[in-house]
């Protein structure tokens, strides 16, 4: 298929190019920044906030499938007005072009943060691990403009019965030079974030490896006509990036999960992957025990 990639560029976006492009895939690099991958066919840098520009792209290449993953990548790293309307913006103008020039298949990135850690009030998890069926609780212009690129999904997918779009949510992902160093996107390094339960914690130790995440969302592109439209996706790694079991550390970063994280032994992640599982048999193959190596 040729499938275009939004935020081709970024941490997510390069691993996704070249997992599509080895899988045999025409990948179009759309991204304002440099940087997408030698593996894509084409790269062009478009503001796809401009309605026009979006239609402009999808007509120029017109795809198969569409991998929406470019956004404001952080919380707090633009004001929170730019934040909500450059993601919000995205996630529609992507969607509405893309359906309009007759993309059969969309996948759009979401985020864990829809669920609601970190809130300033407070915040205590229904359960834990947590899955797809969890309640989400917004707190900033970040989660929430995820949880509307979710909203847009989904109404795209009701509107649009013929095609297939679904979401993924990708835990806090680990591009490969990270492994070997490199900051991550909280500014901190991997090892860093082992040595300091108080980092890790906020997010509740999730993370995933960028190639296993581009390896569901081809699997996902591969897929979607064997599932239901709409459907939403977590990506996490097998275990938690923590050195202790969460039954331990949770509530020692988040007091309020005490309740529910007892049942997180051995290396159980606070949140769950089951559902990619069960309906594409995807499963994350790396771990930071098998990247770290000898600084594990």
């Amino acid at each position: 298929m040729r499938v275009l990639v939004t935020g081709s560029a970024g941490r997510f976006g390069r691993s996704v190019v070249v997992a599509l492009a080895q899988a045999g895939h025409e990948v179009i690099g759309i991204d304002t920044a440099p940087g997408s991958p030698p593996e894509a066919a084409a790269t062009l840098p478009a503001d796809l906030t401009d309605l026009g520009e979006a239609f402009s792209v999808m007509n120029r290449f017109r795809p198969e499938a569409v991998v929406h993953l470019a956004a404001v990548a952080t919380p707090f790293s633009r004001t929170d007005g730019l934040t909500f309307r450059v993601n919000s913006a995205l996630a529609f103008n992507v969607c509405e072009a893309a359906t309009a020039v007759g993309v059969s298949r969309i996948v759009v990135a979401s985020s864990p943060t829809v669920i609601g850690y970190g809130a300033p009030g407070g915040w205590t998890p229904a359960y834990l691990p947590i899955d797809e069926a969890h309640p989400a609780a917004p707190w900033n212009a970040y989660s929430v403009s995820k949880l509307v690129a979710e909203q847009v999904m989904a109404t795209f997918a009701r509107s649009h019965p013929e095609l297939r779009l679904a979401a993924i949510r990708p835990c806090f992902v680990v591009a490969p030079e990270e492994w070997e160093g490199m900051p991550t996107q909280s500014g901190h390094t991997i090892r860093e974030r082992l040595d300091r339960p108080d980092i890790a914690g906020v997010s509740l130790f999730n993370y995933v490896d960028a190639r296993d995440a581009s390896d569901l969302l081809l699997t996902l592109i591969e897929r979607l006509y064997e599932l239901p439209s709409g459907e939403v996706f977590f990506a996490g790694a097998a275990d938690a990036l923590a050195r202790a079991p969460l039954a331990e550390l949770l509530p020692q970063v988040i007091g309020s999960t005490a309740g529910h994280a007892s049942g997180l032994t051995g290396t159980q992640p606070a949140f769950s992957s089951a559902k990619a599982e069960r309906l594409l048999g995807w499963q994350a193959k790396r771990s930071w025990r098998t990247e770290l190596g000898d600084l594990s």
